[in-house]
């Protein structure tokens, strides 16, 4: 199958995954710094952005999503690169991190790391949201609009350019791999069953609207965790200074 990536920079090889509905666009705001000191690599997971989907009778688990990538990354001589994953795309980090594709995991507001299984959303987003795409770029054109539709992605909206709002929400809607990577995303939690062995960096928004606290229980053993204030849940335009910072200086 086609995986769409970019591939910037020098230095030891980075690899940076979207979340559910995103691309490699979420990354934007933090690609130039990091690619002054690293090779970095952002794909769009399958069935998002410019990849194809994953086969029919693939169910779309973040272990499958991932399958790809680690293919991907051996392709281009990376064995174990360091990864950085939002939401569903750190619980890709962390499942090709159980496979040993991983030299470390840095995930900012991870999905999976809840107690028990979500189950299906009492009102369907996404589906309501293709029925009134047409009406959504008027919207997208007014910073009411952008607030609105970016509340729960963004601490503040206002920090998002025009452009790369309606990239955000045209490509959430658009995206063929949606529908099947929600439903098995919340079909089960993450289980690390002690496979993950390389260092895991958990960072959370205060200002996250969508994935509440990870549950400890769910995070492997030894994993460094913090909170950071003002974040949201993609903060990559909230705080692109400290998201650069967060993932180039792991430890500090």
């Amino acid at each position: 199958m086609g995986l769409h990536y970019e591939r910037l920079g020098t230095g030891p090889p980075l690899v940076l995954v979207h979340g559910l509905g995103g691309s490699a666009a979420v990354w934007r705001p933090v690609v130039e710094v990091l690619s002054s000191k690293r090779e970095v690599i952002v794909p769009d997971l399958p069935g998002f952005g410019g990849s194809d989907p994953l086969p029919a009778e693939t169910p779309a688990t973040a272990a499958n999503l991932g399958a790809p990538l680690a293919d991907l990354c051996a392709d281009l001589g990376f064995s174990a690169p360091d990864l950085v994953g939002n939401s569903l795309g750190a619980w890709v980090c962390l499942e090709l991190a159980k496979r040993g594709a991983a030299g470390s995991v840095t995930g900012i507001s991870p999905a999976g790391l809840w107690r028990k299984p979500l189950g299906p959303r009492r009102f369907e987003s996404h589906r309501v949201g293709r029925r009134l795409r047409p009406l959504l770029a008027g919207a997208l054109r007014t910073r009411l609009g952008r607030r609105a539709l970016l509340r729960t992605t963004v601490a503040d909206p206002a920090r998002v350019p025009p452009q790369a709002a309606r990239e955000l929400v045209t490509g959430y809607l658009d995206a063929p791999g949606y529908a099947a990577a929600n439903e098995a995303m919340r079909a089960d939690p993450f289980e690390h069953e002690g496979l993950v062995e390389v260092p895991v960096t958990i960072a959370w928004g205060e200002a996250d609207r969508i994935v509440g606290r990870p549950s400890r229980t769910r995070m492997p053993p030894g994993t460094r965790y913090l909170t950071v204030p003002g974040w949201g849940h993609t903060p990559t335009w909230d705080d692109p200074e400290g998201v650069a910072r967060l993932i180039l200086e792991p430890g500090g």
